[in-house]
């Protein structure tokens, strides 16, 4: 029987061994959870709290000014670099294996970036650490997802999805109450993240295989290079609709994120202070609901052995969640609509990453076109705000015309909800 996960008939051979059917353990899969966890703590932690107190220490008059120049040079760091770096590690020959090399060196790295960006003097240096610790962390991140479509048999793979799912939006809740520990010492809150992520991806090199293809990967040419950043949706049409229903609703998502307090201050008419305070609460709910979601349906996902309808159905949920949203009257409601998208986005997160690796086309190269998905992660958090801002603006000199932007939101989801439905190769 043909392993699932290779290519069709008539498609180029898969370079190398086939998709491993061999079940992981329990430590295999705790190892996974743990290195997401220290990875994404480091790179996160500064990105949601330690930037903010980084920034009101070099310019206490103008923080905004230093977060608006150091982080969106940080996404185009991490935007060129999860392709690369996952390209690369593809055609990687160690005795150590070809994911291993990658995860040490990146997460050595990333702690010496945050060590820098810690003791920057001004802003062009702290630029520069940024921008290093983006690629880094993203030059760990790469390999750690390919890894893990290298060990995860496709049953598995729902369970593996939600431990990265779990241990992503577990690291942004502790990145958060670390800085409440640790505001008063710059150093400490960035490079006490950084050091937990080299120990835990550590553990996560002993635990999991890292064997070398039987056939070396073609060496990187100018086209091979530039081909990084691409995978062909027409040759490769269900890969091409799960990466366009991960940028719908990413789209989706931080299109309200990103306007969340101004919203709060706007619609429901409340001070700064207590708009902040609600916000936070709206926060805690969204993410408990997610939690409890990610913890489920991965696994129900493996044993129904469907992926679409787990997909599809949360990504449509997660736009009802917005429509209550668009037509929230009440702080009552709008906790109700951040229960209802923590709850679909917990479902979403924990099994899209399982389709994704089922439908990629060349198992073993799985560094490369995993790249390719994060490119849906990473355009939405460049366009969002832009485009919120111009929904916002249309027949409102103030920009507060949020049931617009809310409708168009919700619109973009239940497209990124449609275009799973054609998938073939999974159920």
């Amino acid at each position: 029987m043909e392993p699932t996960g290779s290519l069709s008939a008539g498609a180029p051979p898969v370079i190398g061994a086939p998709a491993p059917l061999a079940p992981v353990r329990r430590s295999y899969m705790l190892a996974l959870g743990l290195a997401q966890f220290g990875i994404t703590l480091a790179i996160f932690s500064p990105a949601v709290v330690s930037m903010q107190v980084k920034a009101q220490a070099l310019s206490p008059d103008n923080p905004a000014a230093i977060i608006g120049a150091v982080m969106p040079l940080g996404a185009i760091g991490a935007l060129l670099a999860n392709p690369l770096a996952g390209a690369l590690s593809d055609r990687t020959r160690t005795r150590w294996g070809r994911r291993r090399p990658w995860l040490l060196a990146g997460a050595v790295g990333l702690m010496l970036s945050l060590v820098w960006v810690a003791l920057a003097p001004g802003l062009g240096q702290l630029m520069i650490a940024w921008l290093l610790a983006q690629i880094t962390a993203n030059a760990t991140v790469a390999p750690l997802i390919a890894s893990f479509a290298d060990n995860v048999p496709h049953l598995q793979r729902g369970r593996g999805s939600s431990v990265i799912a779990l241990a992503q939006n577990l690291s942004v809740l502790a990145g958060t109450y670390l800085a409440t520990y640790f505001v008063g010492n710059l150093p400490v809150l960035f490079v006490v993240p950084g050091f937990l992520a080299i120990a835990l991806v550590i553990v996560y090199a002993l635990v999991a295989r890292d064997e070398l293809p039987a056939e070396r990967a073609p060496r990187m040419s100018v086209g091979r290079f530039l081909g990084t950043f691409w995978t062909n949706p027409l040759r490769h049409p269900d890969f091409g609709l799960a990466w366009w229903s991960r940028l719908l609703i990413t789209l989706a998502m931080f299109m309200f994120t990103t306007y969340r307090l101004l919203y709060m201050q706007d619609r429901m008419d409340l001070g700064l202070v207590e708009a902040t305070a609600t916000v936070a609460f709206g926060v805690l709910l969204y993410t408990i609901a997610l939690l409890a979601a990610a913890a489920v349906s991965g696994w129900l996902s493996d044993r129904l052995r469907r992926r679409k309808v787990f997909v599809a159905g949360s990504t449509l949920l997660f736009g009802i969640g917005t429509l209550v949203l668009a037509h929230a009257g009440t702080i009552e409601q709008f906790y109700v609509a951040e229960l209802i998208m923590g709850l679909a986005y917990g479902v979403y997160s924990a099994v899209d990453t399982a389709l994704v690796v089922d439908v990629l086309p060349d198992p073993e190269r799985a560094g490369k076109d995993l790249g390719v998905v994060n490119i849906a992660n990473m355009i939405p958090q460049s366009l969002a705000p832009a485009l919120g801002l111009w929904l916002l603006q249309v027949g409102s000199p103030g920009a507060q015309n949020y049931t617009l932007m809310l409708w168009v939101a919700a619109i973009v989801a239940v497209i990124g909800a449609l275009v799973v439905l054609p998938i073939r190769r999974v159920r």
